[in-house]
């Protein structure tokens, strides 16, 4: 059974796909400000303390072995997890996909859109990390190619992130999404010279949809606004980091 205080991802997923999401209400063995079951080891944290919560979250979460983490750079790159892939590997990767039942992946957020993806029949899964920047150069789309599978056969979710209503950018991020996309523009909203609120789980709709995914659930999570679940970087600084998560049951674990 897993904790009460992980987040389940409300969306149709298929019989065998699991996911949750990690909160700040769970315990850990970390020091203030990572005291919060903070799972990010590049944040500042005591790396014993990191270790110690990544292996108490495989029993909190009911995962069937370690989460294959990622060295996140806000790229493009994909992690195809394969049978036999060391989970102690890192990747430089910004999302991974997998067919591999019992293998588990994971992205780490503080801010930044955690996205959730499955084919409709259960046979592949993925999980993308999203920044603006990421978000901009094509993540979505690349995890979407890699999972070979048509658009409408696949369904996403949209996890925790800074929300349209508090995360305030500058010109250049409007302008790394509306000069290649005008429409996008729609995404942002003036709030003084220079500066616009950006609505990530808009562009993230906006881009799964040309790459012809239609199944689209979640969003309106905001990171920033919920200190009680959430870490944020943008509110706090110096900070933890949550995970999004996601595996295929083996056959045995099925309903």
């Amino acid at each position: 059974m897993i904790a009460p205080d992980l987040l389940l991802p409300d969306w149709p997923a298929p019989p065998g796909v699991r996911a949750c999401v990690t909160t700040r209400r769970l315990p850990g063995a970390s020091l203030p400000p990572f005291d919060a079951f903070n799972l990010g080891a590049r944040c500042g944290d005591d790396p014993d303390a990191v270790r110690a919560n990544r292996a108490q979250l495989v029993e909190l979460a009911a995962l069937p072995g370690a989460p294959h983490w990622l060295s996140q750079v806000h790229g493009t790159a994909v992690h195809e997890v394969a049978a036999g892939t060391p989970e102690t590997d890192e990747p430089e990767a910004d999302a991974a996909v997998t067919r591999v039942p019992g293998a588990v992946l994971g992205v780490l957020t503080a801010d930044c859109l955690p996205v959730l993806f499955a084919t409709r029949d259960g046979s592949t899964i993925g999980a993308a990390h999203a920044g603006w920047r990421g978000l901009a150069a094509g993540v979505l789309e690349a995890t979407v190619a890699a999972m070979r599978a048509p658009g409408g056969e696949i369904l996403a979710w949209l996890g925790p992130a800074a929300g349209p209503a508090r995360y305030e950018i500058g010109a250049e991020v409007r302008a790394a999404f509306v000069d290649a996309d005008a429409d996008a523009a729609a995404s942002f909203i003036p709030t003084r010279p220079g500066h616009y609120m950006i609505d990530l789980y808009a562009l993230a709709r906006r881009r799964l949809a040309a790459a012809g995914v239609s199944r689209i659930h979640g969003g309106g999570l905001c990171t920033i606004s919920d200190a009680t679940r959430f870490y944020s970087y943008r509110r706090d600084g110096h900070t933890g980091r949550m995970a999004s998560l996601i595996h295929l049951a083996d056959a045995a674990a099925r309903p």
